[in-house]
């Protein structure tokens, strides 16, 4: 292969359709508008949605539910998680440089998900009722 050899692949190129250029092009005249009306009209369209005057469906459902701009701060672990960290003293810095909660949290609260066989230290971290019993019990402790 050369350089002077290559060419784009068959069809990959085609002529840009030129409408309005005589009737012997084949889209001459309305230059395949069709006739009248509004999308006939040169800058003549409606926006996104318009339904012709008639109440768009956007508007005619009911408005449902809320999403808190909160919760992107908050975090969960699981004790799982916690189990594959395998550190002895774990606070919100150790979580975060080890991926486990993105840099913008600022709650971090361990989840009762999976097992813990090893002490772990939380140190400004909550914890749910089961995850705390099960970290108890595994002879670690929360502050």
């Amino acid at each position: 292969m050369e350089l002077n050899s290559i060419k784009p692949a068959a069809g990959a190129k085609h002529a840009k359709r030129r409408v309005g250029r005589g009737i012997g092009s084949g889209l001459g005249k309305t230059a395949g508008r069709g006739h009248k009306g509004q999308k006939s009209r040169s800058g003549g369209y409606h926006k996104v949605g318009f339904e012709g005057g008639q109440m768009p469906l956007q508007r005619r459902l009911p408005k449902r539910g809320f999403k808190s701009q909160t919760l992107k701060y908050n975090a969960e672990v699981t004790l799982a998680a916690l189990a594959r960290l395998g550190l002895a003293e774990v606070d919100m810095l150790a979580l975060k440089q080890a991926g486990l909660v993105s840099q913008m949290a600022k709650v971090v609260k361990i989840v009762k998900s999976g097992e813990l066989a090893t002490a772990v230290k939380l140190t400004g971290v909550g914890a749910t009722a089961g995850a705390r019993a099960a970290i108890e019990a595994a002879g670690g402790s929360l502050a």
